[in-house]
Protein backbone atom coordinates (compact mmCIF):
# COMPACT_ATOMS: atom_id res chain seq x y z
CA UNK A 1 0.00 0.00 0.00
CA UNK A 2 1.63 3.64 -1.24
CA UNK A 3 1.71 5.22 2.58
CA UNK A 4 5.82 5.36 2.32
CA UNK A 5 6.95 8.42 3.88
CA UNK A 6 3.70 9.69 5.00
CA UNK A 7 3.39 11.32 8.30
CA UNK A 8 0.87 9.86 10.23
CA UNK A 9 -0.82 9.99 13.45
CA UNK A 10 -2.76 7.10 15.52
CA UNK A 11 -4.91 8.53 17.98
CA UNK A 12 -5.33 6.27 21.01
CA UNK A 13 -2.27 4.27 19.29
CA UNK A 14 -1.69 2.01 22.82
CA UNK A 15 -3.73 -0.46 22.42
CA UNK A 16 -6.02 -2.82 20.10
CA UNK A 17 -7.09 -1.31 16.61
CA UNK A 18 -4.95 1.85 17.49
CA UNK A 19 -1.32 -0.09 18.40
CA UNK A 20 -2.32 -2.82 15.16
CA UNK A 21 -2.44 0.46 13.17
CA UNK A 22 0.28 2.36 14.03
CA UNK A 23 2.41 -0.84 13.61
CA UNK A 24 0.74 -1.34 10.19
CA UNK A 25 1.51 2.15 8.75
CA UNK A 26 5.08 1.48 9.85
CA UNK A 27 5.50 -1.50 8.18
CA UNK A 28 4.29 0.14 4.76
CA UNK A 29 6.88 2.92 5.79
CA UNK A 30 4.92 5.69 7.19
CA UNK A 31 6.39 7.94 10.17
CA UNK A 32 4.21 7.20 12.81
CA UNK A 33 3.33 9.63 15.64
CA UNK A 34 1.85 7.44 18.52
CA UNK A 35 -0.25 9.11 20.42
CA UNK A 36 -2.25 7.58 23.60
CA UNK A 37 -3.20 9.81 27.02
CA UNK A 38 -1.14 6.94 28.63
CA UNK A 39 2.31 7.85 27.20
CA UNK A 40 3.91 4.52 28.63
CA UNK A 41 1.74 2.80 26.06
CA UNK A 42 2.26 4.81 22.98
CA UNK A 43 6.27 4.05 23.89
CA UNK A 44 5.75 0.78 23.96
CA UNK A 45 4.30 0.90 20.27
CA UNK A 46 7.15 3.34 18.66
CA UNK A 47 9.91 0.97 21.01
CA UNK A 48 8.88 -2.03 18.50
CA UNK A 49 7.96 0.18 15.92
CA UNK A 50 11.52 1.62 15.81
CA UNK A 51 13.26 -2.06 16.90
CA UNK A 52 11.70 -3.16 13.44
CA UNK A 53 13.72 -0.37 11.75
CA UNK A 54 10.81 2.21 11.50
CA UNK A 55 10.20 5.43 12.42
CA UNK A 56 8.02 6.77 15.11
CA UNK A 57 7.75 9.22 17.85
CA UNK A 58 5.34 9.09 21.12
CA UNK A 59 3.50 12.11 21.90
CA UNK A 60 0.81 12.15 25.12
CA UNK A 61 -2.41 13.77 24.19
CA UNK A 62 -5.96 13.92 25.47
CA UNK A 63 -8.60 14.39 22.56
CA UNK A 64 -10.93 15.53 24.91
CA UNK A 65 -8.68 18.46 25.85
CA UNK A 66 -8.42 21.19 22.64
CA UNK A 67 -5.08 22.63 23.73
CA UNK A 68 -3.26 19.11 23.87
CA UNK A 69 -4.80 18.49 19.97
CA UNK A 70 -3.29 21.51 19.55
CA UNK A 71 0.13 20.31 21.04
CA UNK A 72 0.00 17.03 19.46
CA UNK A 73 -0.32 18.49 15.52
CA UNK A 74 1.99 21.36 16.48
CA UNK A 75 4.40 18.87 17.75
CA UNK A 76 4.38 17.04 14.89
CA UNK A 77 4.76 19.38 12.22
CA UNK A 78 7.66 20.73 14.09
CA UNK A 79 9.37 16.82 14.07
CA UNK A 80 8.99 15.83 10.33
CA UNK A 81 7.83 18.43 8.99
CA UNK A 82 4.22 18.30 7.84
CA UNK A 83 1.28 16.05 8.56
CA UNK A 84 -0.55 13.49 5.50
CA UNK A 85 -2.61 11.55 7.74
CA UNK A 86 -4.79 11.85 11.19
CA UNK A 87 -5.93 8.54 12.31
CA UNK A 88 -8.71 9.38 14.96
CA UNK A 89 -9.01 5.99 17.23
CA UNK A 90 -8.91 6.88 20.86
CA UNK A 91 -12.70 5.55 22.13
CA UNK A 92 -14.01 4.89 25.13
CA UNK A 93 -17.18 2.18 25.87
CA UNK A 94 -20.32 3.35 27.61
CA UNK A 95 -21.50 1.37 31.55
CA UNK A 96 -23.91 -0.69 28.96
CA UNK A 97 -26.89 0.53 30.93
CA UNK A 98 -30.42 1.44 29.53
CA UNK A 99 -31.45 5.04 28.40
CA UNK A 100 -33.22 6.26 31.59
CA UNK A 101 -30.53 4.67 33.38
CA UNK A 102 -27.22 6.32 32.44
CA UNK A 103 -25.99 8.44 34.20
CA UNK A 104 -24.89 11.97 32.87
CA UNK A 105 -21.11 11.55 33.93
CA UNK A 106 -21.09 8.64 31.07
CA UNK A 107 -22.78 10.58 28.94
CA UNK A 108 -20.11 13.89 28.89
CA UNK A 109 -17.32 11.65 29.12
CA UNK A 110 -18.05 9.54 26.69
CA UNK A 111 -18.97 12.36 24.26
CA UNK A 112 -16.08 14.03 25.38
CA UNK A 113 -13.32 11.43 23.80
CA UNK A 114 -15.75 9.98 21.05
CA UNK A 115 -17.28 12.78 19.67
CA UNK A 116 -15.77 15.71 20.58
CA UNK A 117 -12.17 14.75 20.75
CA UNK A 118 -12.87 13.49 16.90
CA UNK A 119 -14.07 16.92 16.02
CA UNK A 120 -10.75 18.51 17.86
CA UNK A 121 -8.58 16.62 15.88
CA UNK A 122 -10.14 17.40 12.67
CA UNK A 123 -10.62 20.81 13.14
CA UNK A 124 -6.73 21.28 14.12
CA UNK A 125 -5.88 18.70 11.16
CA UNK A 126 -7.76 20.14 8.17
CA UNK A 127 -6.15 23.77 9.27
CA UNK A 128 -3.00 22.02 8.67
CA UNK A 129 -3.80 19.89 5.56
CA UNK A 130 -5.13 23.67 4.01
CA UNK A 131 -1.58 25.47 4.94
CA UNK A 132 -0.04 22.72 3.15
CA UNK A 133 -2.60 21.50 0.15
CA UNK A 134 -2.92 18.44 1.37
CA UNK A 135 -4.36 15.66 3.88
CA UNK A 136 -6.16 12.52 4.65
CA UNK A 137 -8.51 11.57 7.32
CA UNK A 138 -9.83 8.10 8.90
CA UNK A 139 -12.12 7.93 11.64
CA UNK A 140 -13.25 5.26 13.37
CA UNK A 141 -16.66 5.21 13.92
CA UNK A 142 -18.71 1.91 14.75
CA UNK A 143 -20.97 -0.80 13.41
CA UNK A 144 -22.97 1.14 16.64
CA UNK A 145 -22.72 4.56 14.33
CA UNK A 146 -25.07 2.55 11.84
CA UNK A 147 -27.81 0.06 13.62
CA UNK A 148 -29.83 0.44 16.45
CA UNK A 149 -27.08 -0.65 19.56
CA UNK A 150 -29.47 -0.81 22.88
CA UNK A 151 -27.94 -0.02 25.84
CA UNK A 152 -25.05 1.54 24.45
CA UNK A 153 -26.87 5.36 23.92
CA UNK A 154 -23.57 7.39 24.61
CA UNK A 155 -21.38 5.29 22.60
CA UNK A 156 -23.84 5.15 19.82
CA UNK A 157 -24.76 8.60 19.24
CA UNK A 158 -20.74 9.45 19.17
CA UNK A 159 -20.26 7.10 16.68
CA UNK A 160 -23.46 7.94 14.56
CA UNK A 161 -22.05 11.59 15.00
CA UNK A 162 -18.11 10.45 13.72
CA UNK A 163 -19.94 9.28 10.45
CA UNK A 164 -21.90 12.01 10.43
CA UNK A 165 -18.91 14.71 10.97
CA UNK A 166 -16.82 11.82 8.30
CA UNK A 167 -19.59 12.79 5.64
CA UNK A 168 -19.74 16.09 6.12
CA UNK A 169 -15.65 17.05 6.24
CA UNK A 170 -15.54 15.39 3.06
CA UNK A 171 -18.14 17.42 1.18
CA UNK A 172 -16.21 20.55 2.25
CA UNK A 173 -13.03 19.97 1.44
CA UNK A 174 -12.94 17.33 -1.15
CA UNK A 175 -11.91 19.97 -3.93
CA UNK A 176 -8.71 21.03 -1.35
CA UNK A 177 -6.74 17.75 -2.18
CA UNK A 178 -8.22 16.28 1.59
CA UNK A 179 -9.95 13.37 1.45
CA UNK A 180 -12.12 11.80 4.79
CA UNK A 181 -13.48 8.37 5.66
CA UNK A 182 -13.99 6.03 7.88
CA UNK A 183 -14.35 2.82 8.76
CA UNK A 184 -17.38 0.77 11.09
CA UNK A 185 -15.83 -2.20 12.84
CA UNK A 186 -18.17 -4.80 14.09
CA UNK A 187 -17.43 -6.87 17.33
CA UNK A 188 -13.46 -6.90 17.78
CA UNK A 189 -11.13 -8.40 19.73
CA UNK A 190 -10.04 -5.00 22.07
CA UNK A 191 -10.46 -3.72 25.41
CA UNK A 192 -13.44 -2.55 24.42
CA UNK A 193 -14.63 -5.91 23.60
CA UNK A 194 -13.32 -7.11 26.71
CA UNK A 195 -14.77 -4.90 29.12
CA UNK A 196 -17.84 -6.03 28.12
CA UNK A 197 -17.32 -9.26 28.31
CA UNK A 198 -15.85 -9.54 31.77
CA UNK A 199 -19.28 -7.28 32.78
CA UNK A 200 -21.37 -9.75 31.19
CA UNK A 201 -19.78 -13.32 30.43
CA UNK A 202 -22.77 -14.51 28.50
CA UNK A 203 -22.74 -11.91 26.16
CA UNK A 204 -19.27 -13.98 24.23
CA UNK A 205 -22.23 -16.56 23.05
CA UNK A 206 -24.73 -14.02 22.93
CA UNK A 207 -22.23 -11.95 20.45
CA UNK A 208 -20.77 -14.73 18.28
CA UNK A 209 -24.25 -15.81 17.40
CA UNK A 210 -25.08 -12.79 15.49
CA UNK A 211 -21.98 -12.58 13.86
CA UNK A 212 -22.63 -15.10 10.56
CA UNK A 213 -18.61 -15.47 10.64
CA UNK A 214 -18.76 -17.09 13.94
CA UNK A 215 -15.82 -15.15 15.13
CA UNK A 216 -14.50 -11.71 16.13
CA UNK A 217 -13.02 -9.31 14.34
CA UNK A 218 -8.96 -8.96 14.61
CA UNK A 219 -7.09 -5.34 15.44
CA UNK A 220 -4.74 -6.05 12.73
CA UNK A 221 -7.92 -6.61 10.10
CA UNK A 222 -9.47 -3.09 10.77
CA UNK A 223 -5.70 -1.85 10.65
CA UNK A 224 -5.65 -2.88 6.91
CA UNK A 225 -8.47 -0.61 6.06
CA UNK A 226 -7.24 1.83 7.53
CA UNK A 227 -4.00 2.12 5.99
CA UNK A 228 -6.13 1.15 2.22
CA UNK A 229 -7.93 4.34 3.28
CA UNK A 230 -4.82 6.39 3.84
CA UNK A 231 -2.73 5.23 1.16
CA UNK A 232 -2.60 6.66 -2.09
CA UNK A 233 -4.47 3.54 -3.80
CA UNK A 234 -8.18 5.31 -2.80
CA UNK A 235 -7.25 8.61 -4.67
CA UNK A 236 -10.93 8.81 -5.55
CA UNK A 237 -12.63 7.47 -2.53
CA UNK A 238 -13.94 10.08 -0.01
CA UNK A 239 -16.99 10.99 2.56
CA UNK A 240 -17.17 6.61 2.75
CA UNK A 241 -17.91 4.21 5.53
CA UNK A 242 -16.60 0.98 5.38
CA UNK A 243 -17.73 -1.64 7.48
CA UNK A 244 -15.83 -4.71 8.83
CA UNK A 245 -18.39 -7.01 11.25
CA UNK A 246 -18.14 -10.73 9.83
CA UNK A 247 -21.30 -10.16 8.23
CA UNK A 248 -23.20 -8.28 11.37
CA UNK A 249 -24.95 -5.75 9.82
CA UNK A 250 -26.75 -8.46 7.19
Amino acid sequence: MEVKNKVVIVTGAGSGIGKATAIHFAKYGAKVIASDINLESAKKVTEEIISNKGVALAIQANVAVFEEVENLISKTVDEFGQLDVIVNNAGIGPNLLRTHESSLKDWNNVIAVNQTGVFYCMKVALQQFLKQGHGNIVNIASLAGLKASPNNISYSASKFAVVGMTKSAAMEYATKNIRVNAVCPGYTESALLSQLINAKPEMDTILKSVIPMKRYGKAEEIADAVVWLASDNTKFMTGQTITLDGGTSL
